[in-house]
């Protein structure tokens, strides 16, 4: 009986060893260092959402000089998170990425100006200085100064702008008139360095209709032509999008989730985790075609791309969910 046992205890060690091994790897890059912005694939992996999908995932957190695009073109990820204005921009220079799924249904992008300065609505933009980061994300803040006809060379019928820093330094420091900021982020450093709501005048880039998608998942177009990775995608969404929902259900637990991944100040992440809910609103992942063909026009009008995206989404992926 004993022997009976001891057998079949290795044969069931055997068995976790052989399922261990044989799970399917995703190595996953993320546009920015360990934060709630990206919550739902961190949480996925923490409760194991992954491992069910049997799925061996590795999240490689980006940085102010890692491009999320390169990074995948080099072969450095199977998947990335980036916005779509840089996916297609990169697309068009001939880096064939494809949309796969988009858990970011609206765009957290804003800019913000000192109440008592000189700017109050989008016609004192001229002759002022404004102030985008780059790396990608100046694409939706561009596609707007070109929508209201204003030059960004500078200059009294234009505007000057600032190559801002991942802060909110130019701010405060009166380098520029206004600054851009994410409603989960920026906002909060602004509002936590002394200004109130009411000290601050806000364009939304949403509440404007000038909202270019943010964060999206892509990869590489040839890819897609394997039936295996596809199925792997499927599994990879599907446990992405169980990550997502728990986090909008749990933003505290998420947040420590966040610190335990090396992100910074967890009551910052819990309240980055609540506001990053109301852009993905419902969880599905799903692709709005109205709002990327709303991105890929504005793209086209300020010349970031030269012809019109073809084949840069699929919906293959979240129909399969």
């Amino acid at each position: 009986m004993k022997k009976y046992i001891v057998s079949a205890l290795a044969g069931a060690m055997s068995l976790a060893a052989m399922q261990a091994w044989a799970a399917d790897a995703v190595t996953l890059q993320t546009k920015w260092v360990a934060q709630s912005q990206f919550a739902g694939y961190y949480v996925a992996l923490d409760k194991g959402f992954y491992e069910e999908e049997n799925l061996d995932v590795t999240i490689k957190p980006g940085g102010p000089d890692i491009a999320p695009e390169q990074v995948i073109a080099g072969g450095g990820a199977d998947v990335v998170v980036t916005w779509m204005a840089a996916g297609l921009a990169a697309r068009d220079k001939g880096v064939p990425l494809v949309n796969i799924a988009q858990p970011y249904k609206k765009a957290g992008m804003q800019l913000v100006c000192p109440a008592d300065g000189p700017i109050k609505t989008e016609a004192d933009f001229k002759g002022h200085t404004l102030g985008v980061w780059f790396f990608g994300n100046e694409y939706p803040f561009y596609a707007w100064m070109h929508k209201l006809g204003l030059p960004t060379e500078g200059g009294p019928d234009g505007v000057t702008v600032l190559k801002q820093s991942f802060d909110v330094q130019p701010l405060i420091q009166k380098q520029a008139d206004c600054i851009s900021v994410m409603t989960y982020n920026e906002y909060w450093q602004v509002i936590d360095a002394g200004f109130k709501p009411e000290d601050l005048i806000v364009f939304n880039y949403t509440e404007m209709g000038n909202d270019l998608l943010e964060d999206g998942l892509y990869v590489m177009e040839d890819k897609l032509a394997d039936p295996a990775f596809k199925e792997k995608m499927v599994r990879f969404v599907r446990a992405s999008m169980k990550g997502w929902a728990y986090a909008m259900e749990h933003p505290e637990e998420a947040g420590a989730i966040i610190i335990d991944n090396g992100g910074q100040d967890e009551n910052h992440q819990v309240r980055m985790m609540t506001e990053v809910a109301k852009l993905i609103d419902k969880p599905d992942a799903k692709l709005i075609p109205a709002a990327y063909e709303r991105t890929a026009k504005a793209l086209l009008d300020q010349k970031i791309i030269e012809k019109a995206p073809e084949g840069a989404y699929t919906t293959e992926i979240t129909d399969a969910m």
